[in-house]
């Protein structure tokens, strides 16, 4: 009789066991799986709240024959934040008023230059031409923005997929004259370099009150 009460309670015991080490296992491929879902979920995160573009500068090319004297081309310097991801430029928007208008520009791949330096973002001979660019860039209106190319290790940026990745820096081209009529003093301008995924670079500066060269830095 306690041989037979013995033996039950060894079952149950034995029985116990078994369910505890299922249970572990079960609690154990959770953990697990919790854990890697936590570190895509924060990895995301991250990515997510990295990425984005910052404008550097605005550069813009001046009429100072016309009266008023007006800034007809800009040359808007943007990079990748530290931590982004690869920004796709052909999905990029710019948005841009000039406290009377605005518009949102996308990008137009025939308006397209590469390996040029600060000192050729405008053409040298006529302010009215970007470096290299074709007759749609000097003709590129309210619907599209071109792209200079300042800085490009790996080679990511070309006219057809212009992926902006880390250490690259490249000038998104507007023709305010065709735009707005052109940028006259004392005008107030603002916008956003709107990528796919990301925070956007910020536009914002005023114009000069007198303009003596043909090129200056607005922002």
């Amino acid at each position: 009789m306690k041989g037979a009460i013995g033996i039950g309670t060894l079952i149950v015991f034995i029985a116990m066991v078994l369910i505890a080490a299922v249970a572990s296992s079960v609690l154990i491929q959770t953990s697990s799986f919790l854990q890697q879902k936590a570190m895509l979920t924060g990895k995301t995160t991250t990515e997510e709240v990295s990425t984005g573009l910052k404008v550097i500068a605005v550069y813009g090319a001046v009429n100072i024959s016309a009266s008023p004297q007006e800034v007809i081309k800009l040359a808007i310097i943007v990079e990748p934040n530290a931590g982004s991801i690869p920004i796709d430029l052909g999905t990029t928007k710019v948005t841009i008023s000039d406290s009377k208008k605005q518009a949102e520009l996308e990008y137009n791949s025939s308006c397209f230059a590469s390996s040029k330096s600060y000192n050729d973002l405008f053409d040298g001979t006529t302010v009215d031409a970007w470096p290299g660019e074709g007759t749609n860039c000097v003709n590129v209106t309210s619907n599209y923005f071109g792209i200079i190319v300042l800085q490009d290790t790996d080679n990511s940026i070309t006219s057809s997929t212009p992926i902006l990745t880390r250490g690259d820096r490249v000038a998104l081209t507007v023709n305010v004259d065709g735009l707005f009529g052109g940028l006259t003093p004392r005008t107030h301008v603002t916008g956003f370099v709107r990528p796919e995924f990301g925070a956007p670079g910020v536009i914002d500066f005023v114009t000069p009150v007198l303009f003596t060269e043909e090129r200056v830095q607005l922002q």
